[in-house]
């Protein structure tokens, strides 16, 4: 499967975000190590900062193939040629609500635009990419239409945007199939689909099922409004779930995640899937004892296969295993009698406490100790 990363570009207009020219390339350099093929790196039309970025790109990128985006519009394609990105990302709104009101524009104008730009794109020698705005809200047949017509005018990637997160797996499933069937074998197609439902990683899923052989993503699915399908969730699925294949470095899926974070400004909510730090944390007395027995049990993928690890967090939901795995993980001998005192300390203080760290727990060891006048448990170094 294709992994176009469209972080630099979608995801740095989400709301509140600017990233500098740096920022931008030190993420790209993580992208490219991480095994993206396609980084969009920006909308050389847009700013200075945006054309900076999409010709450092190319120079920068030791695997990735480099886009730049572009309206239909002859200035947007020769500024993204002029940048010398190896893929020219044209696209172009389709559904009847932008054409009458924001491109006030019959589906006639649209399609000879979108040709004449696609054309244009092509002539530089690039890989045209051409992407059919608000596809999923747009009729059926006038998106087969418009793609055929750019796909003979030298178009060999198509995407299909659910840009306003509208689509449910289903539909998303039966579109990309009815534009699968419909294109050359050799249209390369991708998905790109937005969050606002919820669905993003479910509709990107599904459009993978109906034919598509690439995801367009954003790392920790940021991007506009609810923001994008995340790189890790689709990522992951793909590979644990539906038996696909990337190029993507696994293991560097969580590393990379919190250096965008931090370039982003943007903290990652604790239960994001995947990367988050309580993907694999666990304080149920149930669950930490069936983990302490055998991961699987409520852990679907290893932590340490997407670069994340596993937490046992003690809380007023922790059992006694989680408490003597906690007592052996500091070297002391989780004896009955300590692990029911801490167990007990446990329920009468962690909801006032919310995080019950190691120091706290030798405080109690320390506290059973004196009870039973021995020597108190020194504090770790």
């Amino acid at each position: 499967m294709r992994v176009f990363d469209t972080t630099l570009r979608d995801g740095d207009q989400m709301p509140g975000i600017e990233l500098d020219f740096y920022d931008k390339i030190e993420i790209l350099r993580a992208l490219d190590e991480l095994g993206v093929d396609v980084i969009e790196a920006g909308f050389p039309a847009s700013s200075e900062i945006d054309r900076r970025a999409v010709r450092a790109a190319v120079r920068e990128a030791s695997r990735a193939r480099i886009a730049a985006l572009a309206r239909a519009h002859p200035r947007d394609v020769d500024e993204a040629a002029a940048a010398e990105a190896h893929i020219i990302h044209v696209f172009i709104a389709t559904s009847d609500v932008h054409m009458k009101y924001k491109l006030r524009m019959t589906r006639d104008q649209v399609v000879e635009r979108a040709v004449e730009a696609v054309e244009r794109a092509r002539s530089y020698g690039a890989t045209v990419l051409f992407s059919a705005e608000d596809a999923t809200r747009s009729d059926p047949g006038f998106l087969v239409r418009i793609y055929r017509s750019v796909v003979e005018a030298g178009a060999s990637y198509i995407n299909i945007p659910d840009t306003v997160g509208t689509a449910t797996p289903w539909y998303m499933e039966w579109l990309v199939g009815l534009i699968r069937r419909s294109l050359p074998s050799w249209v390369w197609i991708d998905v790109h689909c937005h969050d606002d439902f919820g669905m993003a990683t479910a509709n990107t899923l599904a459009g993978v099922r109906a034919g598509a052989d690439g995801v367009q993503v954003t790392v920790n699915g940021f991007g506009e409004r609810a923001g994008n399908a995340a790189l890790e969730e689709v990522v992951a699925a793909l590979h644990y779930l539906m038996d696909r294949s990337t190029g993507i470095r696994m293991e560097l899926l969580t590393p990379v995640s919190r250096l965008v974070a931090s370039k982003f400004g943007v903290e990652t909510p604790p239960n994001k899937a995947i990367v988050g730090r309580n993907a694999f944390a666990h304080e149920a007395g149930i669950h930490v004892h069936g983990v302490l027995k055998n991961p699987a049990t409520y852990e679907p993928l290893p932590p340490e296969a997407v670069g994340n690890r596993r937490r046992i967090v003690l809380g007023r939901h922790s059992g006694r295993a989680a408490v003597e795995w906690a007592l052996q993980s500091i070297g002391v001998t989780p004896e009955p009698a300590l692990v029911k005192y801490i167990l007990d300390r446990l329920k009468e203080n962690a909801p006032r406490m919310k995080k019950v760290s190691e120091d706290i727990i030798v405080r109690w060891i320390n506290e059973y100790m004196e009870r039973r006048a021995e020597t108190p448990y020194p504090r770790p170094v």
